[in-house]
């Protein structure tokens, strides 16, 4: 990671005050049509902080932008705690940016819990609807790259949740440090969208990505210009980004380098002791286990070794299963036959046996009668479902 503490082409420039930097190009705020009318009329505007490089540039910079503007709308910094599996030193990289910026931090968490208890969650209630046949296959605990529960539940629900009980009516603006440079999807992003979590009846809801065009030496290089300094995972631990410490999308060299940190270890262990308990490895074949085994002790080592082998078996079992058997929208959709139903239930025995579950519908007469069931229940749904639309057209 870049120490920009030495970059010789920025060491000689003047370290301004909050908002001394003038206006450039090279760190040029983007708008839309539609942002500049709702600022123009004073619409509050939310600033997600995480902790992060990118975050950092957008507090100070949106800051001078609004102040340039004559924004007179309430300002605010805002941040999702994720708990536990968050970096210990976000927070507080929050609260120096609400101090130098003098706008209030407004900190928001899940109210059923930090992501980590989503996961333990997740698989507490996966198991028995596994038991009960109520899904082909064994669901794993984690986040997927399409299953963001960090983005989705303990960011955007609880973020837009927290901005519209302070302002249950009219315009909001939520701002966001994303750039174009940092992937191919994002590259394909807007400037600025609709809010779909904070619009109402009774006030419009709008997403502002004001840095999409900086690059990374930009942000750098303003934050330096700003005379503050980065999180300690790109200083001290030189991570490349700073999400959770242990993120689903990280690389194996941002793993080990949380890993590195004491503030990260017991969450670290708790982890690998949920891939142990469920067989499922963190990342697709990346055993989180496997980052920094030297912190586990004896026994998580050998229920590790223990608990490949049981996901090889689970894998195993589970690959013969046909795909039309497999779960899509409206599952099940089909009825197995009876040869199917002996599939299915020797699966099920071989997944439990594997995992150490206790299941139930282990026969194929079981399989075929619980198929049955569901269908029916499945049936029922989907004509309820037609009554309800019936009645509001």
């Amino acid at each position: 990671m870049e120490d920009i503490t030495h970059r010789p082409d920025v060491a000689g420039l003047p370290q301004l005050d909050l908002f001394g930097v003038a206006t450039h190009e090279r760190y040029r705020i983007e708008t839309s049509p539609e942002l500049d009318v709702a600022l123009a009329g004073g619409a509050p505007c939310f600033l997600g902080v995480s902790g992060g490089k990118d975050s950092q540039a957008l507090a100070y910079r949106a800051v001078e932008h609004l102040d340039t503007i004559g924004h007179a709308g309430p300002r605010y910094l805002i941040h999702s705690d994720l708990g536990r599996v968050e970096w210990r030193s976000s927070l507080s990289v929050c609260e120096r940016l609400a101090e130098r910026t003098g706008l209030e931090l407004v900190v928001v968490r899940r109210q059923a819990g930090d992501l980590m208890d989503r996961w333990l969650g997740r698989w507490a209630a996966n198991v028995p609807r596994y038991a009960q046949l109520e899904c082909v296959k064994l669901i794993l605990p984690w986040s997927t790259p399409k299953q963001r529960f960090c983005q989705s539940e303990l960011k955007g629900a609880v973020l837009s949740s927290a901005v519209r009980k302070r302002f249950p009516k009219g315009d909001v603006i939520s701002a966001t440090g994303i750039r174009r440079e940092e992937s191919a999807s994002r590259a394909k992003m807007a400037v600025w969208k609709p809010d779909e979590r904070t619009m109402r009846k009774s006030g419009f809801g709008h997403v502002w990505n004001p840095l999409m065009g900086w690059t990374r030496s930009d942000v750098l290089d303003y934050i330096h210009k700003r005379g503050d300094v980065l999180h300690e995972a790109y200083t001290i631990f030189q991570a490349s980004r700073v999400s959770c410490a242990f993120c689903i999308m990280s690389t194996e060299r941002d793993l080990a380098a949380a890993a590195r940190c004491a503030d990260n270890q017991d969450i670290y262990r708790e982890m690998v002791d949920l891939e142990i308990s469920s067989t499922f490895s963190f990342q697709g074949t990346r055993w989180l286990g496997d980052v920094a085994p030297h912190l586990l002790d004896a026994n998580r080592r050998e229920g590790l070794a223990q608990a490949k082998e049981r996901a090889a078996a689970r894998e195993a079992a589970e690959c013969v299963l046909p795909p039309h058997l497999l779960f899509k929208k409206g599952w099940p959709t089909v009825m197995p036959s009876p040869s199917e139903a002996d599939l299915i239930a020797k699966v099920r025995c071989d997944v439990a046996s594997a995992v150490g579950l206790e299941v139930f519908h282990t026969t194929g007469e079981e399989v075929l009668k619980r198929y049955s069931q569901l269908m029916a229940i499945a049936t029922a749904k989907a004509a309820a479902g037609g009554l309800r639309l019936a009645k509001h057209e």
